[in-house]
């Protein structure tokens, strides 16, 4: 789907190389052409183990329901975290990965009790701090942040699912304080129109605002800053007026 393959094509990539297990990476966006897909590799003998979030919200559910579905792999690890220690971007001590034993959705929705441990640890040492960020990735539009956890939320998208994506909807798309639709650079690649998604993106969400951005130009990230720099303010000056 990524590189805009025929099931054809994509057929013929995997008949060359011969495997005899397929792992992928599954989400809500595109479940219902990837099972179909790995149903029929299935069919041919390969095995098939998947990953995503789509799986981890209901492994059971998901095992008896797609017999070609031989298991489900969790990705439980701080690759994140580690990179941006690489990067250097914070200092390391001000950077905490959150390995919680589950969908890491449910860790930000349902039981949020690890996340909010990381961020009341970090508010402990570091008194003066204005702003926590909490990621959590993965293709699932029913991605929300319990507000038990958060002020605010961002959703990103990427223009390589396709421009259906804002239209499908979903509470990450509806209810997010800022919808970000990323990589727009690559809208003439996966025949994308960034018309449709921000037509789309206007009426799922009303006036609530969207950007529509690539954070791989020089200036990519800067509206989103304007954003939140502008979210910040409002904060201190409500903060100012209850003291």
């Amino acid at each position: 789907i990524a590189e805009g393959l025929s099931p054809a094509e994509a057929q013929r990539r995997i008949d060359l190389q011969a495997p005899e297990a397929i792992l992928s990476l599954v989400g809500s966006v595109s479940w219902e052409e990837d099972r179909h897909f790995l149903a029929e590799q299935s069919s041919r003998g390969r095995r098939i183990f998947g990953i995503g979030d789509i799986l981890h919200e209901a492994q059971l559910e998901r095992l008896k329901e797609e017999p070609w579905l031989e298991a489900i792999l969790d990705d439980f690890t701080t690759e994140d975290a580690d990179a941006l220690k690489r990067a250097g971007v914070l200092d390391e001590d001000r950077i905490r990965a959150v390995e919680t034993g589950c969908c890491p959705h449910t860790a930000i929705r349902d039981d949020i009790a690890a996340n909010l441990d990381a961020v009341e640890q970090l508010e402990a040492r570091y008194p003066a701090l204005d702003l926590v960020l909490v990621e959590s990735g993965g293709d699932n539009l029913t991605a929300v942040f319990s507000r038990a956890l958060v002020d605010l939320q961002l959703f990103v998208l990427d223009v390589a699912g396709g421009d259906k994506v804002p239209r499908k909807g979903g509470p990450g798309v509806t209810t997010a304080d800022l919808l970000v639709v990323n990589k727009i650079d690559l809208a003439p690649l996966v025949g994308a129109s960034l018309e449709v998604m921000a037509r789309d993106a206007r009426e799922r969400r009303g006036d609530k605002p969207t950007v529509l951005t690539s954070l791989v130009a020089d200036d990519g990230a800067r509206p989103v800053l304007r954003w939140l720099t502008a979210r910040l303010a409002e904060h201190a000056e409500a903060l100012q007026q209850h003291t």
